[in-house]
């Protein structure tokens, strides 16, 4: 799924592949997906992009957007995989969206469980996509503890710590997959209430969630997902599908998976308490 590493990632890489080309085809669905969500009908979709170049990439949150001349975007949100094939590469058979440049290479967007791909000109009625745009990346300085005390502030006491940082985007592109490593980091379990969350915690907490974000955007994202060419990213996580079967990495401890907030958290019963 799409969180900060990815975004940042993808849209790194794919501005500096995509930059330059210019739209000749639009190929709608191969593979209909019913939690594929569209800003209006798909099938309007080429009179918006066919002919437009490509300006720019931008990843922000859970959100990678392709900025075309004219003011139309193309934005992709979390749960879209989107990958690049070189010219004359054989089409996936396969897709929710085809997108072919000029020069005959061309980008694929499938969707696994769920997504959004948005087309739409200059302005996107969408709260998640406007408050992904116009909030502080946790990567940018301009993101430092009193930030971070303030999203503390704005809620009831009795939230747990993963429904503060992983629901309700208050840290766009800070979902419930890069928030395993980050607590396992911080020795926090999922579940603890954040009234019980001391100042000194908090800060730890806070510099826990700076470094991990940033080591995972460094190393091309988790190697959970798939970067602009389909290839897994760096970041080795501690704590994932790929490695809750493994003994913690501090204790020798059992890892417990189990389900909490409408997705699957993972710990180390004896280093997060």
């Amino acid at each position: 799924m799409i969180e900060t590493p990815e975004s940042t990632t993808i849209g790194y890489q794919a501005e500096s592949i995509l930059a330059g080309k210019r739209i000749a085809e639009v190929v709608q669905a191969t593979s209909p997906h019913r939690f594929t969500w569209y800003n209006g009908d798909p099938l309007l979709y080429g009179s918006l992009l066919l002919g437009r170049e490509i300006l720019s990439v931008r990843g922000h949150g859970a959100f990678i957007d392709i900025v075309c001349d004219d003011d139309i975007i193309l934005s992709i949100s979390d749960g879209v995989n989107l990958k690049y094939y070189p010219a004359f590469e054989k089409h996936p058979a396969k897709h929710q969206l085809l997108i072919v440049f000029e020069d005959k290479s061309f980008i694929a967007f499938t969707v696994s469980m769920y997504g959004g791909i948005y087309t739409f000109k200059k302005v996107f009625d969408n709260f998640y996509y406007n408050n992904s745009l116009n909030s502080i990346s946790p990567l940018k300085d301009e993101f430092d503890e009193a930030y971070f005390v303030n999203i503390f502030k704005r809620v009831k006491k009795d939230m747990s710590i993963k429904a503060l940082l992983a629901t309700e985007q208050r840290i766009p592109g800070l979902g419930n997959g890069t928030l395993q490593d980050i607590l396992f980091n911080a020795g926090l379990h999922p579940k603890r209430k954040i009234s019980t969350i001391s100042d000194f915690e908090r800060g730890d907490l806070f510099h826990c969630l700076k470094v991990t974000l940033k080591s995972m955007t460094d190393k091309g994202g988790r190697d959970t997902e798939k970067d602009f060419y389909g290839h897994k990213g760096g970041y080795k996580t501690i704590l994932s599908k790929n490695t809750y079967k493994n003994p913690c990495p501090n204790c020798g401890g059992d890892i417990v998976k189990e389900a909490y907030l409408g997705g699957t958290i993972y710990y180390c019963s004896a280093c997060q308490k």
